[in-house]
């Protein structure tokens, strides 16, 4: 009786596995999905969702992808991207016309087209260009319909951690939306024009080349950040970009519109290298020499005596404040302005001075 029992359980087993085994086999042959399946209802976006659409929505119309044709290169066409074509991106700055965008997105080229999110494609010339701070302005051409310039925000109050949006055309691919936190502050940006960009702004969200040109924008949609640069050993995106502070941009813009250039303010000094110092344990800017006729000489500043194997001037304040490289004094000069004064803190033979001199406009041309 018990073995009858232990076959039929056995049995009842067995036919338990092979079901478990048949099923999904069973399934696919009995009940196909031959007809559209139900939509799952998937309830209301989250609130970070609903603003990044937002933002993004509202600001991307005044994105523009720039097209600029190399001087170089006599046959190619800016609105066909061919040749030897360069891009980039730029935002709309007024409703006069002006496209900010990078000085490096334009600088050597003949011809600039701008295309924007419609899909229209229209000649641009070149308004402005400050190599100094990688920031040029363009002007479209002829009267049209603009979409809104885009709101500015400031960036001396910015805070790590912050919410960002890049939007750009990374690779051509327009209208592309990235999003990250500000990583970092304060950080020192050298350009093609032998300076350094005081003050950027450090992001992980995406920028690739492409994006150089483009808004980087708060949570709010604002202006934050002209996006410029990216750190990688690959040449795409590792997280590590940099943006031009929108105070400084705040600043330039109007410049190049109203000049077509930018003041460079500068008292006329050759400085060391921040390496050599460095190397040295010098603290501030080493003044190797005056240049003839400038400010810094009609103020007395001294370069090093190579003939007495003696150190220059070293420069460790501006109008109080520390200078610990040349980017706090260039920094110092342009807050106070061309045609105006800096009182400068000198070491001198280890003896503290101090010396007034006039600020100038070193880049411009006589």
């Amino acid at each position: 009786m018990q073995d009858r029992f232990g076959r039929s359980m056995l049995v009842l087993v067995a036919i338990l596995l092979a079901a478990l085994l048949v099923q999904p086999y069973a399934g696919r042959w009995f009940y196909p999905a031959a007809t559209p399946r139900a939509v799952e209802p998937r309830g209301d976006l989250s609130d970070l969702e609903k603003s990044t659409i937002e933002v993004f929505d509202r600001v991307s119309p005044s994105v523009v992808q720039i097209v600029a044709r190399a001087a170089s290169d006599e046959f190619a066409s800016p609105e066909e991207g061919g040749g030897g074509a360069q891009s980039g991106t730029g935002f709309v700055w007024d409703d006069a016309g002006h496209i900010v965008t990078n000085d490096h997105v334009v600088q050597g080229t003949s011809q600039v087209a701008v295309r924007f999110a419609s899909g229209q494609v229209v000649r641009a010339e070149v308004v402005g260009l400050a190599p100094n701070y990688d920031l040029a302005v363009l002007r479209i051409s002829g009267p049209r319909q603009l979409p809104a310039p885009i709101s500015l925000g400031a960036s001396a109050n910015l805070k790590v951690g912050q919410t960002c949006f890049a939007i750009g055309n990374p690779f051509g691919l327009d209208q592309s939306l990235t999003v990250g936190v500000i990583s970092a502050l304060k950080r020192r940006l050298p350009t093609s024009g032998g300076r350094e960009i005081a003050n950027v702004v450090q992001t992980d969200a995406a920028i690739n080349p492409g994006n150089s040109g483009g808004p980087l924008l708060d949570s709010a949609g604002r202006l934050i950040g002209v996006n410029s640069a990216i750190i990688s050993p690959s040449g795409t995106s590792a997280g590590i970009g940099f943006a031009i502070p929108v105070d400084t941009v705040n600043r330039v813009v109007p410049e190049l519109i109203r000049n077509g250039r930018v003041p460079t303010p500068g008292i006329g000094i050759i400085a060391a290298s921040e390496a050599v110092a460095t190397r040295i344990g010098v603290q501030g800017v080493i003044v190797v020499r005056a240049v003839p006729g400038s400010p810094a000489e009609r103020a007395g500043l001294r370069g090093v005596d190579l003939n007495n194997s003696r150190l220059g001037d070293i420069i460790i304040a501006a109008n109080e404040r520390p200078v610990h490289r040349l980017s706090d004094l260039t920094e110092e000069l342009e807050k106070v302005g061309v045609g105006k004064s800096v009182r400068l803190t000198i070491l001198r033979n280890g003896q503290k001075t101090v010396v007034e001199a006039p600020i100038a406009d070193v880049g411009q041309r006589s």
